[in-house]
C-alpha cells in the first residue's frame, strides 16, 4: 500500500503540470503510457505463443498517438495503412511456415485499434476547447472511483464480481466505484466551474458532472477486467513492474482507455 501511494503521488507531481500545459509535455506523458502498454501487451500475448508483429504493433501505436495528438487529419489513413501493413507481414510469416499467422494478425490489429486508436482518445479529450479542464473533470473522477473500489473492496469485499477474471474484485468494491465516481464528478464539476477563467463556467452543471462520474465509476471496470483476461490467459500477474505498487503501463491505462473515450463523447454530444 505504501508503494502504491508513493507512486500515485509521484505520478501526480509529474502528470499534473503536463496535463495543464498540454502540447508536447502532455504527449510525452500519455504517449509513454500508451506505447509502454503496447509493448507490454505484445509480451503478454507472446506468453501464449501468439506472435503479433512487434514493430507494426508498437511502432504503429507510436505513430497513431503522434498523429492523433498533433495531426489528427492523417490518423485514419495511417490506421488503415497500418492494418494492411500488418496483414502483409503476417502473410509473409505464413509463407515462411508460421501456421498461426492469422491469429497473430488479429493480435497485431488489437494493439493498433484498442491501445493505439481507442487509447488516443486521451489526446482527443485534452485537445477539446479548454481540454485541460475537461480532462480534470473526467479522468480524476475515474481515478477516484478506482481508489474507492480498491479501498472498499479490500476492507469489505465479500461477493466476487468476476471470480475467473479478477478474484479480488467484489460487488462491494464495484458499488463503491460507482458511488465515489459520481460524488467526484459532482465535486470536480462544481469546483472547476467556479473558476471564471477555466472555460467551464456555465458549460457544465453538477448533474452533468454526476453523470460523468457515474459513467467513470460504472464502465471503465470493464477495461480493467479486459486486461485481466489477457493476464489470466498468459499466466502473468502484472504486465510489468515498472510502476511500484501499480504494475505496468497496461495495468494503469486499462481503464483509462474506456474512460477517455466515454468522457470525450459524453462531453462532445451532451455538453459542448
Amino acid at each position: 500500500m505504501r508503494k502504491r501511494v508513493f507512486s500515485a503521488l509521484a505520478l501526480t507531481a509529474i502528470g499534473l503540470p503536463a496535463i495543464m500545459l498540454g502540447g508536447v509535455f502532455y504527449y510525452l506523458l500519455m504517449g509513454t503510457f500508451l506505447i509502454g502498454a503496447a509493448w507490454e501487451y505484445v509480451q503478454l500475448v507472446r506468453a501464449v505463443h501468439i506472435q503479433p508483429q512487434i514493430y507494426v504493433a508498437v511502432g504503429g501505436v507510436t505513430l497513431l498517438t503522434i498523429l492523433r495528438m498533433f495531426l489528427p487529419q492523417y490518423a485514419l489513413p495511417a490506421m488503415e495503412f497500418l492494418i494492411l501493413l500488418a496483414l502483409a507481414f503476417h502473410l509473409w510469416a505464413y509463407e515462411r511456415g508460421r501456421e498461426q499467422a492469422a491469429l497473430d494478425f488479429s493480435a497485431t490489429v488489437v494493439a493498433l485499434l484498442y491501445i493505439g486508436w481507442i487509447g488516443s482518445y486521451l489526446f482527443d479529450l485534452r485537445n477539446l476547447p479548454d481540454g485541460g479542464w475537461w480532462f480534470m473533470v473526467v479522468m480524476p473522477s475515474l481515478w477516484m472511483a478506482d481508489s474507492g473500489a480498491y479501498s472498499i473492496g479490500v476492507a469489505y469485499g465479500k461477493h466476487k464480481l468476476a471470480p475467473r477474471l479478477s478474484p479480488k474484485k467484489s460487488w462491494e468494491g464495484y458499488a463503491a466505484s460507482i458511488f465515489t465516481g459520481t460524488i467526484s464528478g459532482i465535486f470536480f464539476a462544481y469546483v472547476f466551474s467556479a473558476f471564471e477563467y477555466s472555460g467551464l463556467r456555465g458549460d457544465i452543471t453538477m448533474l452533468q458532472g454526476a453523470v460523468i462520474g457515474f459513467l467513470m465509476g460504472a464502465l471503465p471496470t470493464l477495461g480493467d477486467l479486459g486486461e485481466s483476461m489477457f493476464k489470466r490467459q498468459s499466466g502473468i500477474k502484472d504486465s510489468s513492474d515498472v510502476i511500484p505498487g501499480h504494475g505496468g503501463f497496461f495495468d494503469r491505462v486499462d481503464s483509462w482507455l474506456w474512460g477517455a473515450l466515454i468522457g470525450y463523447y459524453y462531453i462532445v454530444w451532451f455538453i459542448l
